[in-house]
């Protein structure tokens, strides 16, 4: 078993919230919903950041609340493709992948698509995703950390068992 980084996906890896929106954006958008892989920008030393962990070795995760699809304003297709364009630029110097998996929950209780209206125990701050990572992909959860921009990640890291001083 190998340690991880669990890593928030937007505003932490990525720019979001401070996108300006889009020219015609869906019903139901809000911001913060990302759903054109075109907009998909690097936030500022993530890469490096990545590179030195994976450098390390450090299995690197994304786990990211996806509530933008329980909302209708974008696909699960949609996320999908921005979680990719987000794996195509990070990337090792060879080019190597850095990213071992992407998990993202579709889920909102205040939806408006009834299929993905509800709470789910994947939903941040619940520790779905991490513990699903650690099994899928052999992890040590005692000793790995997880960054994100909101208390909601630091709470979904220490739920399965992360000491808070690295979540």
């Amino acid at each position: 078993m190998r340690p991880c980084v669990f890593l928030d996906r937007d505003d932490t890896l990525i720019f979001n919230r401070t996108l300006p929106p889009p020219a015609d954006p869906p019903a139901g958008w809000k911001p913060g919903d990302l759903y054109d892989p075109a907009r998909v920008e690097l936030m500022p030393g993530a890469l490096e950041a990545c590179r030195s962990l994976k450098d390390r070795g450090f299995a690197l995760v994304i786990v990211t609340n996806q509530g933008c699809v329980a909302r209708g304003s974008a696909t699960i297709e949609q996320v999908e493709a921005v979680n990719a364009r987000v794996r195509e630029l990070l990337v090792g110097d060879a080019g190597e992948a850095l990213i071992d998996g992407v998990y993202f929950v579709p889920y909102h209780p205040l939806g408006s698509v009834p299929e993905y209206t509800k709470e789910h125990p994947w939903r941040k701050p619940q520790p779905g995703m991490l513990l699903s990572a650690a099994r899928d992909l052999g992890l040590d959860l005692a000793g790995s950390w997880l960054i994100g921009d909101m208390p909601r990640d630091c709470e979904a890291g220490v739920n399965p068992g992360l000491r808070a001083g690295r979540c």
